[in-house]
């Protein structure tokens, strides 16, 4: 694994920690403005491709207005507004909660979390519940079998697994399982850039509905409080999605792409490299130093090496 280090944790000047990891930015035109780290590494993109998963989905037919079809793409905190938007998409497609198969989690939010409480984990408060609903009402509409939308061979995870190669323009050669249980297939991290900035400019009538949805919903993408749903509020035109063990796309309307991942799957310098990675892209984004503390007295910070 040839990575790099992209972020420093320094104390008193002194730099106690590093995190390595790949990073990759593309201009407007597909050139490369930064590389950090092998671009040819493969990984898993885990819920930063819910985008391209969405877009599957509507080619083969899934008809959602653009709140629910953004629910649909997200990782969500599990507020209220999520969990009845689940229950919403479950609804047209005449099935309830147990036709979920995603894993028995509590909300993601923390404030969510907080509220839910001693309550025993469900189906629908895991935070990818809405691309499952999503994904069985794209069944429904289809006629396939729901009891085992989440096989690699079904129809519906065949459609995504071609939208991701043709978008990434590499076939993928490992299927694995993501933590939600859906099949996760393993890409380049040049791959994933080419699929995002692909998706964001592409003129397909289904890839722009999947991107205006969910810039135009980004609440329900992620949550309040959130970072890709705060990026997304401060930044016209950003499209942002993050995904488990540190992966993070952005890209912008004229097809500017940042993608990284953290090799230690730490989330520690995730504001950091986002707001390091889209500045030298030449986007402004609004971000607060990450301080590092000693007592109470600021020392130290975060900081990115590029």
């Amino acid at each position: 694994m040839s990575d790099a280090v992209l972020a420093e944790y320094v104390r008193d000047g002194f730099v106690e920690s590093v995190h390595r990891g790949y990073l990759l930015a593309l201009n407007a035109d597909g050139s490369t403005a930064l590389s950090l780290g092998d671009a040819s590494q493969l990984i898993f993109p885990r819920s930063t491709v819910k985008s391209i998963q969405g877009a599957a989905m509507v080619r083969a037919g899934l008809k959602l207005e653009p709140r629910l079809l953004a629910l649909g793409c997200s990782s969500h905190s599990g507020s209220d507004a999520h969990l009845s938007g689940v229950r919403e998409i479950l609804a047209i497609a005449k099935l309830d909660e147990s036709a979920l198969q995603c894993m028995l989690d509590k909300p993601l939010g923390d404030a969510e979390r907080r509220a839910w409480g001693e309550k025993p984990a469900t189906r629908i408060t895991m935070n990818c519940s809405g691309k499952h609903a999503a994904m069985l009402l794209t069944c429904v509409t289809n006629g396939w079998p729901v009891a085992n939308y989440l096989d690699p061979s079904h129809p519906l995870q065949v459609a995504i697994k071609k939208e991701l190669e043709d978008l990434a323009g590499e076939k993928i050669t490992l299927t694995s399982t993501d933590g939600c249980g859906a099949p996760l297939f393993l890409v380049s991290l040049a791959g994933l850039a080419r699929a995002i900035r692909a998706i964001t400019i592409s003129k397909d009538s289904v890839h722009q509905e999947v991107m205006n949805a969910s810039r135009n919903n980004p609440v329900m993408v992620a949550g309040n409080g959130r970072l890709t749903t705060e990026m997304m509020q401060a930044v016209a035109g950003l499209y942002m999605k993050d995904g488990a063990e540190a992966v993070e796309v952005a890209s912008m309307h004229d097809g500017r792409t940042l993608v990284f991942k953290v090799s230690d799957g730490s989330l520690r310098p995730f504001r950091v490299l986002v707001h390091a990675g889209l500045k030298a892209l030449g986007i402004d984004s609004p971000y607060e130093q990450e301080n590092v503390l000693g007592g109470d007295r600021v020392i130290g910070t975060i900081r990115a090496t590029f």
